[in-house]
């Protein structure tokens, strides 16, 4: 008997529980997707490489709620997400007014992560702003002893020394070539530029007359679509096409490969599933990653210290502060060392 009075008892209290709290407290909840991102840089063979880890990463919601924002090498692994879709924006700088030496490379994509799902964003970056270089020959400063070059554009102008080796950058879009002369400004030039286009253009002028002077446009120097992949496969034959850790896998096999990460931790015979991160007891090896915040074993390149000066160097015994640091080693690629892959034989450093 009791037993059947407490039972319509309880289904009574549910009711009125759901009744009183409503369906939110028991409506389904969906499963987190996890977020994970890689980046490539294209630039072309004329310019200098920049570090891509040093790119400034944003990941935002569909509200716009900021996620993460810092260094990519400095970003999590992964991130744990709601389903929705996400905003991922990475640039090499800010860029907001015409400067020299200031190209501009970055890539914005969006993601779609559903219920349980694990999607990786990849961020192909490639120069987003234009420049132009002015060479200006001796029949021009003949011609115009007084005249000063200007570059300008809706964000703003630069002043061109006619000694000026530079490379000159804008947003894409219509750059004036001015001259200024006895007080006033003379449009000599309009030229559009495209993304990624970089234009040398020759100045020069008839003997006597500034009515004469003429711009050259030197097509040989814009460039536009000889592009190469950093971040693919780099070659490793040095330290400016040393390998990412991420790439590592491709290289198996080779030996005298240049490889670049972040020191994350040791002592993996110990570490299980994640690399240990302090209180390392074992000078033989460290863990090499593409990010610094990067902790699990599967994503790392475990790499080999023989005795002698590259241990002496970075062993994480004696040197405890090199976790978080980028370097850069040389060595042999393995299929596994400490149940990764691994790089053994380390003849070289730097950082």
């Amino acid at each position: 008997m009791c037993v059947k009075k407490v039972l319509p008892c309880l289904c009574a209290g549910l009711v009125l529980a759901l009744a009183a709290g409503g369906c939110d407290d028991f409506s389904r909840r969906e499963t987190p997707g996890e977020l994970r991102w890689e980046a490539a840089l294209l630039s072309t063979r004329s310019e200098a490489v920049p570090d891509v880890d040093s790119f400034l990463l944003s990941i935002r919601d569909s509200k716009g709620t900021v996620l993460y924002e810092g260094s990519l090498g400095r970003s999590p692994e992964a991130l744990s997400v709601d389903p929705g879709s996400y905003t991922l924006r990475l640039v090499s700088l800010s860029f907001e007014a015409p400067a020299f030496d200031r190209p501009q490379y970055g890539d914005e994509t969006v993601v779609v992560v559903s219920a349980g799902q694990k999607v990786t964003a990849r961020l192909e970056c490639r120069m987003l702003n234009s420049g132009i270089r002015l060479r200006v020959k001796p029949e021009f400063l003949e011609c115009c002893p007084d005249g000063v070059l200007y570059l300008s554009s809706a964000e703003g102008r630069l002043l061109w020394t006619y000694n000026e080796q530079r490379t000159a950058y804008f947003k894409p879009g219509p750059v004036n070539l001015i001259l200024y002369s006895q007080g006033k400004d003379e449009k000599l030039l309009t030229r559009t530029l495209q993304p990624r286009e970089v234009l040398s253009l020759g100045v020069s002028a008839a003997s006597g007359s500034t009515a004469g002077i003429k711009v050259q446009l030197d097509t040989t120097k814009t460039w536009i679509s000889d592009d190469f992949l950093l971040g693919g496969p780099n070659g490793g034959e040095d330290k400016e096409s040393a390998v990412y850790v991420a790439d590592a896998a491709s290289y198996i096999g080779s030996s005298g490969v240049w490889l670049q990460g972040y020191v994350v931790g040791g002592d993996l015979s110990a570490a299980g599933a994640t690399v240990k991160t302090s209180g390392i007891t074992k000078a033989t090896h460290l863990a090499l990653a593409s990010r610094a915040s990067v902790t699990a074993k599967a994503s790392c390149v475990a790499v080999e210290l023989p005795s002698g000066k590259v241990r002496e160097a970075l062993n994480l015994v004696d040197h405890p502060e090199l976790i978080g640091r980028k370097i850069y080693v040389k060595g042999n690629v393995v299929e596994s060392y400490f149940g990764t892959v691994g790089l053994k034989g380390c003849s070289e450093w730097q950082d």
